[in-house]
């Protein structure tokens, strides 16, 4: 592995050296100047499809996530939505007004399942039931798009994996950015040693805003009447009708999976994809509630550590991840990643790269300090501003979610594979809920990546 690293990172110098192989490789230069950054165009392509190759979906849960899932997914050339379920009147009331009264809609999904005209099934309820309609869907034929995490708990893996291969149809776990341009360039980055040997890894997410932490509007028709209330706690603890355990379940560990299942997640996937790692082998989690006091189980702030091994695609590198909901001023989500010779900041749609440079100091005071001590020559080095250089997607760019919904239907039509199989969901939603494991139980886990089992240490 060192020797193909060093190969690669020989080749990245090369080409970062001159501008014209930049180009040739069939990037366009935006600024040159040694003394500004470089900007480079990200671009993609998509292949057509023919007049026999249209996917009729359904949607199975049609809150916000639900919804921009299809919105998505229909524009995708050839897809067409034909039925959606989800356990709230009001829902199916505003899905045949934003898609037609023509579609069917239903509270059981097993009529979804048992439909002949549905080639494939979003599937975007809380956690909770994702394991099971997984299952149940690819053994009833349909291919399928489970939102992230891919189950609820580490328990519920397999059994996904197992219908995957047994079914053999198209499964793939919506972590919208696992597709991304950024993703490919960071990747393509990494391996041609953009940043030499990886050492480090973080990312974090902030919000504030109360619909970005989860307390959800919930309408004024909200009931017992109006919710399947019964079937939706089927399968966790038996309570009474709760308006906020419904709309609100991501604040609720029955149905939820708190922030590292909703958002630690996210990195966890495109960290695997950049890097080809299987994951971590040691997850440490730390936090507590510290603003939102509104009845909440989860936690509102969260830090996690994480071990990742040394294996035959990566050297060992540390991760450490964060999340709070008390902080609106941090922008949004980012990962970063760094090497021995520099980093990278990587988004869905951009990735910065920077690179260490040294030169010899020409400190006079520590010149001076030298030549009293007798030594005239000095071998120290100062740091200068890294080399920098942003890829950006081009004007137009359709954007992460658009490419892993576009990667799910294409591989349906050809019979192909996804970014984001059970296999590659499941190595991502492991850590996650792992770390939240951690938090719980105040004390490390250890996990084994490779062979997907927990390891219990004495």
């Amino acid at each position: 592995m060192k020797e193909n690293s060093e190969a690669s990172r020989r080749g990245f110098l090369k080409k970062l050296a001159t501008t014209t192989a930049a180009v040739a490789a069939g990037s366009s230069l935006l600024a040159a100047d040694k003394n500004t950054p470089s900007f480079y165009y990200l671009k993609k392509e998509y292949k057509p499809f023919g007049p026999n190759d249209q996917v009729n979906i359904a949607l199975i849960g049609a809150g916000g996530m639900g919804t921009q899932d299809t919105i998505v997914a229909l524009q995708v050339p050839g897809v067409k939505l034909v039925a959606v379920c989800d356990l709230y009147d009001g829902r199916l009331a505003d899905a045949k007004k934003r898609w037609g009264n023509d579609i069917f809609t239903t509270k059981v999904y097993k009529e979804i399942l048992n439909r002949k005209d549905i080639d494939a099934v979003i599937i975007a309820t809380p956690d909770h039931w994702h394991q099971q309609i997984s299952v149940d869907a690819m053994h009833a034929g349909k291919h399928v798009y489970c939102e992230k995490p891919m189950v609820h708990s580490v328990a519920e893996g397999p059994a996904v994996i197992k219908a995957q291969k047994e079914t053999g149809k198209v499964f793939q776990v919506g972590s919208q950015g696992v597709s991304s341009l950024g993703n490919e360039k960071a990747h393509e980055l990494l391996k041609s040693g953009a940043i030499g040997q990886l050492n480090y890894a973080e990312g974090f997410w902030a919000r504030r805003a109360p619909i970005e932490v989860w307390q959800y509007p919930i309408p004024d028709d909200a009931s017992p009447q109006t919710v399947d209330w019964e079937t939706y706690v089927s399968n966790v603890q038996k309570r009474p009708y709760d308006s906020k355990r419904f709309f609100r379940w991501r604040n609720y560990t029955d149905y939820g999976t708190g922030m590292a299942g909703d958002l630690f997640v996210h990195l966890f996937s495109s960290l695997h994809f950049i890097t080809d790692s299987m994951g971590p082998n040691k997850i440490y989690a730390s936090g507590g509630l510290r603003y939102w006091n509104d009845g909440r189980e989860v936690p509102d702030v969260l830090l996690g550590t994480f071990d990742y091994g040394k294996t035959a695609a990566h050297p060992a590198f540390n991760l450490s991840l964060r999340c709070n909901f008390v902080d609106g001023t941090s922008g949004t989500t980012y990962l970063k990643l760094v090497g021995s010779e520099g980093s990278m900041d990587i988004t869905w749609d951009s990735v910065t790269l920077k690179r260490n440079k040294t030169i010899a100091s020409d400190d006079p005071f520590y010149l001076e300090k030298l030549r009293k001590a007798g030594q005239s020559n000095s071998s120290r080095k100062q740091i200068l501003p890294p080399e920098e250089i942003t890829y950006n997607a081009e004007k137009g760019y359709l954007g992460g979610p658009y490419d892993h919904m576009n990667n799910w239907i294409t591989a349906i039509r050809n019979n192909g594979k996804v970014t984001e199989d059970a296999v590659f969901g499941y190595r991502a939603a492991a850590p996650a809920l792992l770390c939240n494991d951690s938090y719980y139980k105040n004390s490390p886990m250890f996990w084994d990546p490779e062979n997907m089992k927990m390891i219990k240490k004495a």
